[in-house]
């Protein structure tokens, strides 16, 4: 039995809020990968331009300079803004980063899930009279998770361990409340170990989840293809 020196309860809040940010990020960041792959299949150049130039961008700069620049750059511009100094929380902060870091890795999965659903089907959709935005509901996305359904999973690993990354700016998260414990204790070994062990956890359960979730996804789909 590991001995956290009283600083267990700290361990399990700050791995709570490690959670709160990276599923708060996942949703967030899944809409905004969507709409990133719509505007980059959108017949509009101006769309194509931004969207890949957004995501060339983000995914060019380190997760930890996307958070910093977003923590002190958004602190700067509600300042600005508002006429008056406005800091963003830690909280805020890191799930807005990671928003933006995962949603621009989502966008390509999105795009190449949104191109392998059969155009047959969609052009069907279209010949029985269907508006563009049912087409989408009833036709497209239904199907497009299934292709998606892998990458995201991955993206999720990777996000999980990415929140690691939010505690540069304050937030009391796992790694921040290990590392806490790690210098008050000096045994930084007992505290990271603790940390990579419940990280360990956290993906464990969700590769379970996942592998679950796409085997329901394919039910009746696998063996017509």
């Amino acid at each position: 039995m590991i001995e956290l020196q009283g600083f267990g309860e700290q361990i399990v809040k700050g791995a709570v809020t490690t959670l709160q940010v990276a599923t708060l990020s996942l949703a967030t960041g899944t809409i905004l990968g969507l709409c990133g792959a719509m505007a980059k299949l959108a017949k509009s150049r101006a769309l194509n331009w931004f969207a890949n130039g957004c995501t060339t961008i983000v995914r060019g700069v380190p997760e930890l300079l996307v958070i910093l620049i977003l923590y002190f750059g958004g602190t700067v511009a509600l300042t600005a803004l508002f006429g008056r100094y406005i800091e963003i929380d830690a909280f805020s902060a890191g799930v807005f980063a990671l928003t933006v870091v995962f949603g621009a890795y989502a966008s390509e999965v999105c795009r190449g899930a949104i191109t392998a659903v059969p155009p047959g089907q969609i052009e069907a959709a279209y010949a029985l009279g269907l508006p563009k935005r049912l087409v989408w509901r009833l036709v497209i996305l239904p199907q497009m998770w299934r292709y998606a359904l892998p990458g995201l999973g991955n993206l999720w690993l990777v996000l999980l361990k990415d929140t690691a990354l939010v505690s540069v700016v304050g937030l009391d998260d796992l790694m921040r409340k290990a590392s806490m414990a790690a210098g008050s204790t000096h045994d930084p070994l007992t505290f990271y170990g603790t940390a990579a062990a419940l990280y360990l956890l956290f993906t464990s359960v969700s590769l379970l989840g996942l592998t679950m979730l796409e085997r329901r996804v394919s039910r009746g789909i696998r063996f017509a293809n």
